[in-house]
């Protein structure tokens, strides 16, 4: 039986996405059988995840209001152990008010997500921004959490929320482990950004932090704007081989 890992974070952009995105592949080309699915609306793991010219745009939100069953959404990628599973038609909806209640009261997430932890050696699931009804299910739902926070002033503000919001869920949810706050899209020689840094391992405990940081990288965006896991088309760039420490650092952690 595998594993579900949530990514989580309290505001967007902040490089949530490209994370699980990049966390996915990295595992996957470990060998590990990877499902990644997408709950976020935003619907934004579809632009970079290396899915296959011409793939079909329907996803969890289509199989929740029960126009396709679950095996159509499950799409292949470029990489053979790697699967996807995207938000669907509700990333073309203004209004998401609907999907987050069905998620909020309904029974299916909980039900897709056994299943693919029962098929797949590692599911990360990319959530929406904020503590909200969607992020707090699959929380709710997942053995593991994963918080990127960008290098920025406004982390030492939101820091405290989402690790309350954690806290408050794992009350309920005591079998669920927190893996820690990465540092993301770090810039050596921003002194703001050091500023943070240093601040962030100065108040958060070291066993709740990354010891290492994602930096920010051209590569990255240069990926993703290609429609591919940085991973995957930059393996050597810096950014994609933090995420292959830290996908090295939690396959060690998810072995029983």
């Amino acid at each position: 039986m595998g594993a579900i890992l949530a990514v989580v974070s309290q505001k967007g952009g902040v490089g949530k996405t490209t994370t699980a995105v990049n966390l996915a592949a990295a595992f996957a080309r470990r060998g590990l059988k990877t499902l990644i699915v997408d709950v976020d609306p935003q619907g934004s793991v579809r632009y970079g995840a290396g899915l296959r010219q011409g793939h079909s745009t329907l996803g969890f939100a289509d199989y929740l209001a029960g126009t396709v069953a679950l095996r159509d959404v499950i799409l292949p990628t470029s990489l053979p152990w790697l699967r996807v599973m995207l938000v669907g038609s509700v990333a073309d909806n203004a209004d998401h008010s609907d999907y987050s209640s069905e998620i909020a009261v309904g029974d299916l997430l909980p039900q897709m997500l056994a299943v693919a932890r029962e098929r797949c050696d590692i599911v990360v699931v990319d959530t929406p921004p904020g503590l909200g009804a969607v992020t707090r299910r699959v929380l709710e739902c997942s053995d593991r959490v994963l918080v990127p926070l960008q290098c920025e002033p406004l982390v030492l503000q939101t820091t405290p929320q989402i690790l309350r919001g954690i806290q408050s869920v794992v009350a309920t949810h005591p079998a669920l482990v927190f893996d820690g706050i990465l540092l993301t899209m770090y810039e050596a020689g921003n002194a703001a950004c050091e500023r943070t840094a240093a601040h962030v391992r100065q108040h958060i405990p070291a066993k709740l932090l990354f010891d290492f940081t994602i930096p920010r990288s051209a590569a990255v965006s240069d990926a993703f704007s290609a429609g591919v896991p940085a991973v995957v088309r930059s393996p050597a760039d810096p950014a994609s081989q933090a995420y292959v420490n830290l996908a090295t650092r939690l396959a060690e952690r998810f072995r029983p």
